[in-house]
Formats: structure tokens, sequence, C-alpha cells
């Protein structure tokens, strides 16, 4: 009776264990797209010390237009008028969020060689895909 006790008590640990594990860290996903689009990318250390406040920054202002463009989204408005305003608002978000990249994709020019800044979207991009797929799977990759 002692062992099945302590066996149910094992596997519930366990299983508590690797729930936590499922967490999603802001600072973990920052950390491996780093090191990820630093080594896709072929990065030194100067150049990524110039580039990464540069995306930070950008992401930042990406992540504050996103929210507002998820705003729009949540609730279905009750008339025509209404609708057609939401739709056009978003509409603006996407043209903030497009003129937004093209804005720090200039300034990342400016401190690095276009090739590079090519490298950093394109490892930023495969980086984003990697990690959705993972989710859908249920796990991270």
């Amino acid at each position: 009776m002692k062992r099945l006790v302590l066996l149910g008590c094992s596997i519930m640990l366990f299983m508590f264990c690797m729930a936590q594990e499922k967490k999603f860290s802001p600072e973990k996903f920052d950390a491996e797209m780093t090191a990820y689009i630093t080594k896709q990318a072929r990065l030194t250390d100067e150049e990524a010390a110039k580039l990464f406040p540069l995306l930070r920054e950008m992401h930042k202002q990406q992540r504050c237009l996103y929210q507002k463009k998820r705003s729009y989204g949540k609730e279905k408005p009750a008339t025509e008028e209404g609708c057609a305003n939401a739709i056009h608002n978003r509409d603006k978000l996407d043209i903030e969020l497009k003129q937004l990249e093209q804005t720090y994709h200039k300034k990342m020019m400016c401190v690095l060689p276009a090739s590079k800044v090519y490298d950093v979207i394109k490892a930023e991009s495969q980086f984003h895909r990697q990690m959705m797929k993972g989710w859908q799977k249920g796990r991270r990759p």
C-alpha cells in the first residue's frame, strides 16, 4: 500500500515538474532568438552589440501595435459602420507595422551591411517558424 501511494506521489510530482517547463519565458525566448540569429547570420560580437538594441526596440514598438490590432478583433461591432471602422483601423495598423519595420531596417543598415541585415531578417523569420512548429506539437524545439 505504501509503495502504491509513493508511486502515485512520484507520478504526480513528475507531471507537476513537466507542466512547469511548459511556461513561456520572454527572457528565455529572447535569449534563444538572439543566439539563433547571431549564429545563422554569422554576426560578430561587435555587430550583435550594435544590432540587438535596435531589434529589441523594434519588437517593443511592434508589440504595442499588435496589441492595438488585437483589440479590434476581440468583439465584432454591432453595426456595419462599426465593422467598417474596425477594418479600416486594422488596415492602418498593418501599414504602421510595415512602416515601422522599414524604418528599423534602414537603421540596421546604418550599423551593418545590407547583406547581414538580410541574413538577420531571414534568421528571425526562420526562428519564429521553428518556434511555432514546436508549440503546435506541444513542445519547444
